[in-house]
């Protein structure tokens, strides 16, 4: 079993991986915080075969506390390994503000030095992490992260500001960021140099903005953006955890008629849309046929007859599919072919519905025509 000590556990870097750390079998975490001491840091030290170092402050009070939470930890982390006389691997999330001249920068730059310094000293191993933006589930909103900022204002119906639209942003999903730091508890291989993310975003504070807006939209529009781009689906996750816990649901439009009720559900220009409708008992639904769209048919409730006819069948010979909600058969609904579906049961006839591109009411591809 390998122990591994994480500082900084309760903070948005931590939480993600401590929480991926207990998927792993035979791994011990010692989760260090603000809350333990410096003699509980050094307990933990003793313990440890990795070292994820985590903590620090990026929104003090007072500048001075850069240099404590960021340079003089790391520093301790260091004397406390030469004490024990351990060489552990230590693995430390430093960041891009590490070349600019401002305390929290110059405070980040000294940890790397030390560590450096300590990798030269020891032999151990080292790993310095430059960090861009990283953005994902538990990241504080309205703190340092301006994904989150966005997403959860958005969520939440608050306005945003930007004040440089144009401005361009590297960002990194946290999911990406915690897969490289734990591929190093098995693969160990020393490094002189700075790493950083391999899979990172740029993009404008503008574009992030409206990329956000379409996710929200979708509660509306039901039109889900192309997630093939991997960088909506991030944002996409993002966004859904800073849903307000009253506001997971919201209502879908119910065209009713005498036959029921149809409901749109989500729509993709990549897959097409999903709708579900309710049938009265003797209602037939269809008598249509398309050119292009493909269509699926799953009865989840109830029991239903689907027809079929062949544009191109002289002989006019209809196919007859029994379904009903216990057997959860989907029936392909091919193009050129006339169908319909009937309850033909005592109860309500509950369908679910795929169509391969959405419905363009003013090119809908659905030519009116009874089966027989």
């Amino acid at each position: 079993m390998k122990t591994i000590l994480v500082t900084g556990a309760s903070g948005f870097i931590g939480k993600n991986l401590c929480s991926r750390l207990e998927l792993i079998n035979d791994i011990r975490i010692l989760r260090f915080t603000k809350e333990n001491s410096p003699d509980e840091l050094q307990d933990y030290i003793s313990q440890a075969d990795f070292i994820y170092h985590l903590a620090g402050v990026n929104r003090p009070i007072d500048d001075r506390e850069f240099k404590q939470g960021n340079y003089e930890l790391t520093q301790l982390i260091i004397d406390t390994l030469r004490r024990q006389n351990k060489t552990t691997p230590i693995l430390i999330s430093s960041s891009t503000q590490a070349t600019q001249q401002n305390p929290y920068g110059e405070s980040k730059l000294a940890a790397e030095r030390a560590l450096l310094s300590w990798q030269e000293e020891s032999g151990s191993m080292v790993y310095i992490y430059r960090l861009p933006g990283i953005f994902g589930k538990w990241c504080r909103p309205n703190y340092n992260s301006v994904v989150a900022n966005f997403c959860y204002n958005t969520a939440n119906g608050l306005p945003i500001t930007i004040n440089d639209p144009g401005k361009i942003i590297t960002i990194a999903y946290i999911d990406d960021v915690i897969d490289q730091f734990i591929s190093h508890i098995n693969h160990p291989q020393a490094s002189s140099e700075i790493l950083e993310i391999q899979k990172t975003f740029e993009l404008s504070l503008q574009e992030l903005s409206s990329r956000i807006d379409e996710l929200h939209k979708t509660r509306k529009t039901l039109t889900i953006p192309n997630l093939n781009d991997l960088l909506n689906k991030y944002l996409y996750a993002t966004y859904t955890s800073y849903l307000p816990e009253d506001q997971f649901s919201y209502q879908l439009k119910k065209n009713v008629d005498q036959r029921g009720w149809l409901a749109e559900f989500i729509k993709s220009e990549s897959f097409g849309q999903i709708f579900i409708s309710k049938t009265q008992p003797g209602i037939t639904r269809g008598d249509h046929w398309h050119a292009t769209k493909i269509e699926k048919f799953l009865v989840v409730q109830g029991h239903g007859e689907i027809k079929f006819r062949d544009k191109n069948d002289e002989k006019n010979t209809v196919i007859t599919y029994q379904v009903n909600g216990n057997d959860m058969q989907v029936v392909d609904i091919p193009v050129g072919y006339v169908h319909s579906i009937s309850n033909v049961g005592k109860t309500e006839l509950i369908t679910l519905f795929w169509a391969s591109e959405i419905l363009d009411k003013d090119n809908p591809d659905t030519f009116y025509e009874k089966v027989n």
